[in-house]
């Protein structure tokens, strides 16, 4: 399945800019995807939060649209060595998705189209740290880069922000995603340097 596109250029950081241990800068945003881009039209388009219970809260992307939203500007560090400063994006608060979703999970299976999967505390994705982004540097996020609209969790490596989202279940339990299942760290935190098992 793994198709990894690679083709990026590293650099040292601007003066003022702390990397990552391991990391080197980036001025382009390299593209890597574990298999096909997928193709979802806005029309098709659906996000469904499940809980432990099985209560399903969905959005259509004309319900998204019209939630309010935030432009955060964020660094991105992947796994894979490379760090971009300063990205900036839009898109809606998983905070203010959670608003009325009752649940006692501690855990969070994010699940794409195309069928990537990754997984995470719940509590990392709270408290102003992850969004659904369907905007990028004033644009519509391109396909390649998880458009129309991909997770956003820029404290932990980027295989976390998970393109093309389409829903996340809340579990009592962790439960590995794809990457996960592979090797990759649990929790992936770029300043701890967590890229796999063990580290």
């Amino acid at each position: 399945m793994a198709i990894i596109s690679r083709g990026f250029h590293g650099r040292r950081p601007a003066p003022g800019r702390d990397l990552p241990p391991g990391q080197y800068e980036v001025h382009d945003f390299p593209v890597l995807s574990a298999g096909p881009t997928p193709r979802v039209t806005h029309e098709d388009w659906k996000f469904t939060l499940r809980t432990e219970t099985g209560t399903e809260h969905t959005w259509d992307w004309a319900r998204l649209m019209e939630m309010p939203g935030e432009s955060p500007t964020v660094d991105l560090h992947c796994v894979t060595k490379w760090s971009k400063f300063g990205t900036r994006w839009e898109g809606v608060s998983l905070d203010l998705l959670m608003e009325g979703v009752e649940t006692a999970a501690e855990f969070a299976l994010v699940h794409s189209y195309g069928g990537y999967t990754t997984d995470l505390p719940l509590e990392d994705l709270l408290d102003g740290k992850a969004w659904i982004a369907h905007r990028y540097d004033g644009e519509e996020l391109a396909p390649e880069h998880g458009g129309p609209a991909r997770l956003l969790v820029p404290h932990l490596y980027l295989w976390k922000s998970a393109k093309w989202v389409r829903g996340i279940d809340l579990l009592l339990d962790d439960e590995p995603g794809f990457w996960e299942g592979l090797g990759y760290h649990s929790y992936g935190d770029p300043w701890r340097e967590q890229r796999y098992q063990g580290d």
